[in-house]
C-alpha cells in the first residue's frame, strides 16, 4: 500500500512546515475526529507564488498553479497537526475561494487544482465535497485561498 508521503515523493513535492498565520487565528484546530484548517493562501516560503485576479490578469492555468499551492499548504497543515498523513480517513469538505472579475465563471476549474492534488496524495480518502466561490479579492493579493475539513483517526 502506497502512503501519502510516498505519493508526495513520487509527485516531487516536499511539504514545508505549515505556514504561520498571517493574522489573529490558528492554522488548524482539531475537535474530536475532525480537523479544520484555516484558509491557506498560494504561498511558498512566505511569498505568494502568483498574484492577480482570474479573468483580469490571470487565466485558468495560472489559477490552477495557485490552487495547487494552496493544496500543498493544506496538506502541510495536516501533516503538522497529525504528524502522519496516513491518519486522514476522509477529506470531508474543501472550500476554495477564487479572486475573480464579475464575469469570470470558471472558479470550479481553478478549484480542481486543489481537489486533484489532494486526491492524488490521499487516494480515496481525498475524495471530498467542495464549494468554489468567486470573490472580489483575497488576503495579500492571493488569487486563491482554500480550506478543508478532514476526518482523522483518534
Amino acid at each position: 500500500m502506497t502512503t501519502p508521503e510516498q505519493r508526495l515523493a513520487r509527485l516531487g513535492i516536499e511539504l514545508p512546515e505549515g505556514p504561520a498565520p498571517a493574522a489573529a487565528y490558528v492554522p488548524f484546530i482539531q475537535s474530536g475526529t475532525l480537523v479544520f484548517t484555516a484558509g491557506q493562501l498560494a504561498t511558498e516560503d512566505g511569498e505568494l507564488v502568483v498574484t492577480g485576479r482570474l479573468g483580469d490578469d490571470l487565466d485558468v492555468d495560472g489559477g490552477v498553479v495557485a490552487a495547487r499551492r494552496c493544496a500543498i499548504n493544506i496538506l502541510a497543515q495536516l501533516k503538522t497537526a497529525l504528524g502522519d498523513l496516513g491518519r486522514v480517513r476522509r477529506v470531508v469538505k474543501v472550500t476554495v475561494y477564487v479572486a475573480s472579475t464579475p464575469d469570470f465563471t470558471r472558479q470550479h476549474l481553478v478549484a480542481n487544482g486543489v481537489s486533484e492534488l489532494i486526491g492524488e496524495v490521499l487516494g480515496d480518502a481525498g475524495r471530498h465535497a467542495r464549494s468554489a466561490l468567486g470573490v472580489t479579492s483575497l488576503p495579500l493579493g492571493s488569487p486563491v485561498e482554500a480550506e478543508a475539513v478532514v476526518k482523522v483517526d483518534e
